[in-house]
């Protein structure tokens, strides 16, 4: 083999070991994009979620709202009482729920007398994870591709002491997801409710 051939010969071969490098070196750094992404969206859920407070300071909260949105605490007679309050089939009062349309906001107050452990099924499976963090990010690709801006992200926080949960703050709800939301939390409490009352 001539000097030549034997040149061209090793710089194939090292051409071919740059590009599987390039290779190693771009998957690699998607790796590490997607790592970050994963970062980022893990400590934007943990800004947002189990926030622990007093319990005397979730029921003072709880007390203002209700003054200033007029939401009586007891069951009023209203038609239309559904409205504001979840209850389950039979009539049992589950929950409140305090809309701001101005601050696009919604408070959910459990009953007095409900315990609700943010442990028990379907709450963390289903309106955590399937529902609350689902909207959530999908107004982190919105605000990603600048079709709103980030103070515009739906996101929420769980007031709980002792994993038992005084109230939700769900926040940048936008009209078209009030009534998908009042399912939601209506249908994971009734679920919550039964699993108590066994």
């Amino acid at each position: 083999m001539s000097e030549d051939a034997e040149k061209t010969r090793r710089l194939i071969t090292f051409k071919k070991k740059l590009e599987e490098r390039a290779q190693q070196l771009d998957s690699e750094l998607k790796e590490v994009q997607t790592m970050l992404e994963t970062v980022d969206s893990l400590l934007l859920e943990k800004s947002f979620k189990h926030i622990e407070i007093p319990r005397e300071t979730a029921e003072t909260r709880a007390t203002a709202y209700r003054e200033q949105m007029a939401i009586p605490s007891e069951p009023a007679s209203a038609p239309h009482e559904d409205l504001n309050q979840l209850k389950t089939t039979d009539g049992k009062l589950l929950a409140e729920l305090i809309v701001n349309e101005a601050e696009e906001s919604l408070h959910v107050v459990p009953a007095s007398d409900e315990n609700f452990n943010i442990n028990t099924p379907p709450f963390t499976q289903f309106l955590v994870e399937r529902v609350l963090q689902k909207m959530q990010e999908r107004d982190n690709e919105l605000a990603k591709t600048g079709q709103i801006t980030p103070d515009r992200i739906f996101n929420y926080s769980i007031i709980q002491e002792n994993n038992i949960i005084h109230e939700i703050v769900i926040r940048n709800i936008g009209p078209d997801r009030l009534k998908e939301l009042r399912s939601s939390i209506r249908w994971t409490f009734e679920k919550m409710h039964e699993k108590t009352k066994t």
